[in-house]
């Protein structure tokens, strides 16, 4: 894989009306080893991140939660765990079918669930904010299928503050990870992965986009030094 990744425009990473298609088939050819690089590029930081994520949801053992784009189901079995009731939903049927969870798995587009109004008590969601085509459709989809007070958390990638760690970060994740990711499973996948940091909106506009949806209590908690960031918001009475 070019290790120029960081040199790329954002023009040149797929178009909204391109991007479902192309990240539906990147995410199927790399669903096999998808779990192993995940512990591996973040040295098992991943899993504390879902057990972070799953605790913030605050929910009472026995709750409904659905996780979108659950990719092979880490998030489901860390939601199950907690003694909740998840449901996995992801538009990758090759994700679907390496999945290693017990819990109910569905494909379908996330902009767009077979779900009834105002049904479940949380969603989760897992680094998958950017690869979305829409993003105000996609908080605008999850406040119709919350109840009111049901609770959200979303983990995503970030840029650490401090300027040692952001430089370190910009190399570790711009040509570390696609080097790995090309020598164990797909070069154009682990080119893209870094690059679509580029759709992410700043902080202030991603927290005002989500409350705009229908939500308050919009909170965005920095992990492990500002790699990773963990959104959480409840859903409007």
């Amino acid at each position: 894989m070019s290790l120029r990744l960081c040199r790329r425009r954002r023009s040149e990473l797929p178009s909204p009306h391109d991007k479902a298609d192309t990240v539906e088939q990147m995410f199927d050819e790399i669903a096999p080893r998808y779990d192993l690089l995940n512990g591996l590029l973040t040295f098992r930081l991943d899993t504390l991140w879902r057990r972070r994520a799953v605790a913030a949801l605050g929910l009472q053992p026995g709750e409904t939660v659905i996780d979108l784009a659950c990719g092979t189901g880490d998030l489901c079995n860390e939601l199950e765990a907690a003694g909740l009731f998840a449901v996995g939903v992801d538009f990758s049927a090759g994700m679907l079918q390496a999945a290693t969870t017990r819990a109910p798995l569905v494909r379908s587009d996330a902009l767009s669930l077979g779900v009834r109004e105002g049904w479940l008590a949380g969603a989760t969601c897992g680094f998958a904010l950017r690869n979305f085509a829409d993003l105000d459709r996609f908080f605008a989809e999850l406040a119709r299928v919350l109840r009111p007070g049901a609770r959200v958390a979303m983990l995503e990638v970030a840029e650490p503050a401090n300027p040692v760690l952001r430089a370190g970060h910009k190399l570790y994740f711009g040509k570390v990870v696609p080097a790995v990711g090309s020598l164990l499973s797909s070069r154009s996948a682990y080119r893209y992965l870094p690059e679509s940091v580029a759709y992410l909106p700043a902080a202030p506009e991603l927290l005002s986009r989500i409350a705009e949806a229908g939500f308050h209590d919009v909170q965005r908690d920095a992990l492990s030094g500002g790699i990773a960031q963990l959104i959480t918001a409840t859903r409007n009475a």
